[in-house]
């Protein structure tokens, strides 16, 4: 027997250990890593808390869970553009910092009204209205930090690793935030969430990166703004995921809206079986974040995002078929494994596949003029999402987010552009991007 397991402990040693170019022996992307991996695990407390907050001790409906969302997306929509101009011309880290410490302290806001008994969905929606302004600039500041600390042509692997963090959250963090919420409330299992933002950021302060601006003497706001509209609207891939994952967020934020009252009030679980029941949603994206980069090597980014597309569609539409009983119990859990698959593969070729063509004295404006042309289609899906919920009923929703993300996928795979994006594209000179108009976007920021 000893002659059998020594080796097969020595095999999977040798798995675990870090290959000589892997990215988690650099020092500052390990540091960066590990930030991702701490707030993860404080996300998936939130991403219960807060709906479980607004559908079990406040009593939502499904019209009022639809505006929840649609107010925590309305600050992409108003602010998205205009941030993408400041943040070319500040430091990036600074401000995902920054960002890090203010969730924290809206995310504590919420415990804290209960306890004074103030909170009411009044609240909720200030709340939520204040961490969409605040992801507005973090979130893309955050996604910019890291092509300053991953080479360009190593973004899908860094994309992956990351969602590999946020997945070991995914799997045991539902888990432990259902038994918590179960334990002292929702309410109060937020605080969690802010501590472990706190350490998040004690973490980011100690990155290094190395970024200079160059100043130019004036600066133009509106050409500024137009330069980076110009190069999205320039470049057909750009144009292609745009409308894709804008689509796909419609169909998403239709079913989000209903699936915590789908889950409590059709079929009956309790806030921790909702916990355990994302479990599902930690394993499937551990699994995508595991063999994505393979995937995507193998079928190439753009279509790796379209079949991506085609799972989520899977999930929502089999939970809209379930049955009020065990069995759709574990369907709806299927649904979160789905999601969390269906998700990943979206998300890391998207995301790479736009840094990767983008010069970086215009990563600001790019980043944030994608975030705010795939987030317009979000709020729409959400109101749409409760009102079919609240007048037709929550299978409804289900189904339309299921239905539209399939015939999305379909219509995707038959797009040039995307189905032709094999690889990485190659880096895009600002000077050809934009013309004439690149003149006005000299705020150059060197690794």
């Amino acid at each position: 027997m000893q002659s059998f397991i020594t080796p097969l402990i020595e095999r999977i040693a040798r798995r675990l250990r870090l290959a000589p170019d892997d990215l988690l022996r650099d020092a500052v992307y390990r540091r960066l890593w590990s930030s991702i991996l701490i707030s993860s695990f404080g996300a998936q407390v939130t991403m219960l808390a807060l709906p479980l907050t607004a559908a079990v001790l406040l009593d939502a409906t499904p019209t009022q869970m639809g505006w929840l969302t649609t107010i925590e997306i309305l600050p992409f929509v108003l602010l998205s553009l205009p941030c993408g101009v400041w943040l070319d011309r500040v430091r990036k880290l600074p401000v995902y910092v920054a960002g890090e410490a203010s969730i924290a302290l809206v995310v504590a806001s919420v415990p804290l009204a209960w306890w004074a008994g103030w909170l009411g969905m009044p609240w909720m929606y200030a709340a939520a209205f204040v961490m969409g302004s605040i992801h507005v600039t973090a979130g893309s500041a955050a996604q910019i930090v890291l092509t300053q600390v991953v080479a360009r042509e190593r973004l899908v692997e860094a994309h992956a690793k990351n969602s590999l963090a946020t997945s070991g959250a995914e799997v045991a963090g539902p888990g432990a935030a259902g038994a918590l919420i179960k334990l002292v409330g929702a309410p109060l299992a937020l605080l969690v969430d802010a501590l472990l933002l706190i350490a998040s950021v004690a973490i980011l302060r100690g990155v290094k990166v190395h970024e200079r601006l160059e100043a130019r003497p004036e600066r133009r706001f509106w050409p500024d703004l137009r330069a980076g509209l110009s190069f999205v609207r320039g470049t057909p891939l750009l144009v292609a995921l745009a409308a894709t994952v804008g689509l796909w967020q419609m169909c998403h934020h239709a079913a989000i809206v209903v699936q915590i009252l789908f889950a409590t009030r059709v079929l009956g679980l309790s806030e921790s079986q909702v916990g355990l029941a994302f479990v599902g949603l930690g394993v499937g994206t551990v699994a995508a974040s595991a063999f994505g980069n393979r995937l995507s090597t193998r079928l190439g980014p753009g279509p790796c995002l379209v079949l991506g597309v085609a799972i989520c569609g899977l999930g929502w539409g089999a939970l809209a078929l379930a049955p009020a009983n065990a069995f759709g119990t574990a369907v709806f859990a299927a649904m979160l494994l789905c999601f969390g698959l269906g998700a990943v593969l979206i998300f890391i070729n998207f995301l790479a596949l736009r840094q990767a063509i983008t010069p970086p004295e215009l990563l600001g404006r790019m980043t944030s003029t994608m975030r705010w042309l795939i987030l317009i289609p979000a709020g729409p899906g959400a109101l749409i999402g409760g009102w079919l919920g609240e007048h037709v009923g929550l299978r409804a929703s289900l189904a339309f987010a299921g239905g539209g993300a399939l015939l999305l996928a379909l219509a995707a795979s038959r797009h040039p552009v995307i189905r032709a994006t094999t690889a990485l594209p190659a880096l895009e000179a600002a000077e050809e991007a934009l013309g004439a108009e690149a003149s006005v976007a000299p705020h150059s920021v060197v690794p």
